[in-house]
């Protein structure tokens, strides 16, 4: 009885992670991007890829070429021969080179933006281990690192935020992460010590998703601080009064000390 109930855990285990496969587009399909640097970073490969079919189809054709003029004609079977090497040619290049995924290890190096990069990245292929509701999260994530990339693109590698944020982004997260995926699939959904592995790892990602919209609400304020400021200035210097209500400030009047 108890084999037949650990089968029967066993293939609803496996019968969920089917799911989640399904809904993140298979294991072999192309992955979507969760976020716009890795979006960038996919695209630019994949321009990489059409580079290297067009200069494998050239000299292709440059061989045929330089080959008919010698032997006067490469014949019916020479235009087979280089067709079918076309077509080889683009189905090789279409799929080699692979893109790089950055190891957890190098997730915090680089630019505050190479970091987010290589964070979205890796946790797209993370994706297939996950189940549905840590997905959601995770694509949720990847528009909240964009944010944080551009928000922390002009600041000095001293600031506070990078620091909090290399922390966060860099090594809890690939950590909890890859301690989740170091759970046998079949036991993801037992209670241990009051939850299961699926629960800890959405709780975790949400957390960490929370303290991302934090930082970049708090970097946000801070520049609207500098905005106000700024508007303050132009109210006092051109006359539209501190609280920019119209009220200018009068210039002082002829024979009257300043």
């Amino acid at each position: 009885m108890n084999d037949l109930s650990r089968d029967s855990d066993r293939l609803l285990s496996e019968s969920r992670q089917l799911l989640i496969d399904n809904r993140v587009g298979g294991r072999h399909r192309r992955v979507t991007a969760i976020g716009r640097e890795s979006a960038q970073v996919r695209n630019r490969h994949r321009l990489k890829k059409l580079r290297n079919i067009a200069i494998a189809a050239l000299a292709i054709l440059a061989f045929a070429t330089i080959a008919g003029i010698v032997i006067d004609g490469i014949g019916f079977v020479g235009i087979v021969l280089t067709f079918f090497a076309l077509i080889a040619a683009a189905g090789i290049f279409s799929v080699f080179p692979r893109i790089s995924i950055p190891q957890a290890g190098d997730l915090n190096k680089g630019t505050p933006r190479q970091m987010v990069a290589r964070t979205e990245l890796w946790l797209e292929s993370q994706r297939p281990a996950l189940p549905a509701p840590a997905v959601a999260l995770v694509d949720d994530l990847g528009m909240k690192l964009d944010l944080l990339g551009q928000q922390l693109e002009t600041a000095p590698a001293s600031h506070d935020a990078i620091r909090d944020i290399r922390e966060l982004v860099g090594e809890t997260l690939p950590e909890m992460v890859q301690s989740y995926t170091r759970v046998p699939a079949a036991m993801r959904d037992e209670d241990h010590a009051g939850a299961t592995a699926d629960q800890r790892l959405i709780d975790g990602l949400g957390r960490i998703s929370g303290e991302i919209d934090t930082i970049n609400r708090t970097i946000a304020d801070g520049a609207l601080d500098d905005l106000a400021v700024q508007h303050r200035y132009l109210g006092y210097r051109y006359g539209d009064g501190p609280a920019g209500d119209g009220t200018a400030i009068a210039p002082p009047q002829e024979g009257t000390p300043n």
